[in-house]
């Protein structure tokens, strides 16, 4: 004689056979295409070294981009072949402008003196708490 098992498992039919995790993907991709959710990522507007001194907006721009977006917070570090040779005549500064969404801009600046290694911290997180 064989005994029977206190429980059975039984297999829903209600879902498919799919892993969770895609599950879990799924459910992040409908909350994000909800409409009130705005992706909050680091879009690079413009990024030039040397705005003091009279160099060209947006010299550094390819660059800053590369490291920068699509990131929620990016440390960007100044780069030897961003700087080039220091010029004792006019000490350089280094300039990054930014969105996170469609309407919100950001910009933050390096003093003049900014020169390889110099590192300037750009964020899209979003502020919450008191006040927010």
């Amino acid at each position: 004689m064989t005994t029977t098992p206190a429980y059975r498992r039984y297999k829903s039919t209600a879902l498919p056979a799919i892993p969770r995790c895609a599950w879990v993907i799924l459910g992040a991709l409908c909350v994000l295409a909800s409409p009130g959710a705005q992706a909050r990522a680091i879009k690079i507007v413009s990024g030039t070294y040397g705005t003091n001194c009279g160099a060209p907006r947006g010299n550094a721009t390819h660059d800053l981009a590369r490291q920068c977006d699509g990131l929620q917070t990016c440390r960007y570090v100044l780069r030897e072949a961003i700087t080039g040779v220091r010029s004792m005549s006019c000490h350089k500064d280094f300039r990054a402008e930014w969105r996170c969404t469609d309407t919100e801009f950001h910009s933050a600046a390096l003093g003049p003196e900014a020169g390889p290694d110099s590192t300037l911290v750009l964020g899209c997180i979003e502020e919450t708490g008191p006040g927010k």
